[in-house]
């Protein structure tokens, strides 16, 4: 017997119990489809959470005080680096725009590309006509704020360092700003009241989308000294924002700051009173963990996979019990025992086969909606992988039954009942 007469008696044991064969096929279909679609989703999530990253700017350290309290409406943001804030400070210090001046002492930090103090001006609320809309994030800062925490400007242009040394009232507008305050009139060159001091807009930030459950794009940025001298008072910084000079730079730059700011704050300790956000250890981590869990989530949908070929076990088992006098007739009329032994092969093959091929196609359906809020993203080694055990489970799961009808005796599968 050949192999294509092994495959035509295979598919003819199939096709005879068509409604059996389907239940066994959607065993493996399911499984298939759950792992695959789990894993994009896993690969979505992780993306997704990376551009967020992304988005607050590439090689970047984000400076902010580690204690409560602090004028000039500073805010704070938690981080890696800068040591603890367990035990007693004794003189702990906010921080001031000559900490930030400091940084940019090439021949101490030759790692850091630009430093950027930050003021945040609370409850700013920006008026245009009749139109008014409670801002976010009332920024103020210095030009190379936008290059470091990556919000280029789509229309327009933003302010420069002669705007910043006239404390000129100029602003840079988020989407979400402009959409509530002009709706579709051109807002370049408008003037709007934040909280009754006029600025006049030069600028429109590239629409960044929501960062959680904040809109990044609910933002205003303006020179740092007209935010001092009209909305926050020129109290502390709430944070500085320090661009190294590149991706591998980042963690040199870091040490480098660290030096600095503890030689000025007085810090002999490893309990500093400011913290750092390093982004790309940052995001490293958050890769690490999203990992984790993308292998997390197909590792429970292959339990599926585990029960289809279980599944498939029980159904050729009765296949087998079914058609013993069919094996034993065939075994009388000369067919060896490899025949017997691979046509039941095949069979449970084809299941698996032909489930797995089902379950991507339901899979790649699945990855072009969104789930929970996240897009997936189809990764091709998933497809590959969930395809090869599923082919991988008829062989294995299917060998007993067929192991068993091959071993069956002639007079004995044809005294069969």
């Amino acid at each position: 017997m050949n192999q294509f007469e092994i495959l035509r008696f295979a598919l003819r044991g199939l096709l005879a119990n068509k409604m059996r064969s389907a239940l066994t096929t959607l065993g493996i279909l399911i499984g298939v489809a759950a792992v695959i679609l789990l894993v994009a989703v896993g690969e979505g999530s992780s993306r997704s959470i990376q551009q967020n990253i992304q988005r607050l700017g590439a090689n970047t350290l984000t400076i902010s005080p580690s204690f409560s309290g602090g004028g000039g409406g500073g805010f704070r943001v938690g981080g890696a680096g800068g040591g603890g804030n367990t035990g007693p400070r004794t003189q702990a210090r906010q921080l001031t725009l000559a900490d930030a001046k400091a940084l940019t002492d090439r021949t101490l930090a030759p790692s850091v590309k630009s430093v950027s103090p930050v003021v945040n001006a609370s409850s700013a609320t920006a008026a245009y006509g009749p139109a008014s809309h409670a801002i976010s994030q009332f920024v103020g800062t210095y030009p190379s704020y936008f290059e470091a925490m990556n919000k280029p400007v789509a229309q327009g242009t933003y302010f420069f360092n002669d705007d910043v040394l006239a404390a000129r009232k100029v602003v840079v507008l988020g989407r979400t700003v402009v959409e509530e305050l002009f709706g579709t009139v051109d807002p370049i060159g408008k003037q709007v009241s934040v909280s009754g001091v006029p600025f006049t807009v030069v600028g429109v930030l590239k629409e960044a989308g929501s960062t959680g459950m904040q809109d990044a794009d609910d933002i205003a940025i303006a020179p740092l000294p007209a935010v001092q001298q009209s909305l926050s008072g020129f109290g502390s910084l709430g944070q500085i924002v320090v661009q190294a000079t590149g991706a591998g730079t980042t963690t040199t730059a870091q040490s480098e700051v660290t030096a600095i700011l503890n030689q000025r704050h007085g810090i002999t300790g490893n309990n500093p009173d400011y913290r750092i956000l390093n982004q790309a250890t940052l995001q490293e981590t958050v890769s690490e963990a999203t990992g984790t869990f993308t292998v997390l989530l197909g590792a429970v949908a292959a339990i599926s996979l585990l029960v289809g070929g279980i599944g498939i076990t029980n159904i050729m088992l009765v296949t087998v019990t079914e058609r013993t006098r069919e094996i034993g007739i065939r075994k009388a009329i000369g067919a060896p025992r490899g025949a017997i032994l691979g046509q039941f092969l095949v069979e449970a093959t084809l299941l698996s086969l032909v489930g797995g091929l089902s379950g991507v196609l339901v899979a790649f359906v699945g990855t072009r909606f969104s789930i929970a809020g996240i897009e997936p993203v189809l990764v091709p080694s998933s497809v590959a992988l969930a395809l090869g055990v599923s082919v991988g489970i008829g062989l294995f799961f299917g060998s007993y039954p067929a192991n068993r009808a091959a071993k069956l005796r002639p007079i004995q599968a044809l005294r069969h009942e």
